[in-house]
């Protein structure tokens, strides 16, 4: 199982129990899909960059899940298909990307120290062999 994680964003003036609709909807499409949920956060409502169907504001959510493809296919699928969702987008995370990322900022620290200690040591050694 790959792990992904979806916004998507939805309608401003939506109810709580039209949210909550949907939100157990979402998870019945990863339940029926054999994935496994993790998360689902409410952002909140948010000005959107442009509008969308006349809407300036939408409300996001942030989704958190292990799936297949065909998962992802079916979650999109229903999500484009309900008027009350204005945008979503999935992603495919990766757990070797944030250790990767990690590993070269601490060698480039590391580097910028040597580079630093370097002329501090050829100065000193300067000074010993004029005397």
């Amino acid at each position: 199982m790959r792990m992904y994680e979806t916004i998507y964003i939805v309608q401003p003036d939506l109810g709580d129990e039209e949210i909550k609709a949907l939100s157990a909807k979402v998870q019945d499409i990863i339940a029926g899909m054999n994935g496994e949920f993790k998360r689902l956060e409410d952002w909140g409502a948010r000005k959107l960059a442009y509008p969308i169907n006349k809407s300036a504001r939408g409300r996001y959510f942030y989704l958190r899940f292990d799936g297949d493809s065909g998962l992802i296919a079916e979650l999109e699928r229903r999500l484009r298909l309900d008027d009350k969702v204005l945008r979503y987008q999935s992603v495919k995370l990766e757990q070797e990307v944030v250790a990767a990322a990690a590993a070269p900022v601490k060698a480039a620290e590391e580097g910028v120290e040597e580079a630093v200690e370097a002329p501090a040591a050829e100065a000193q050694a300067e000074t010993t062999t004029e005397e």
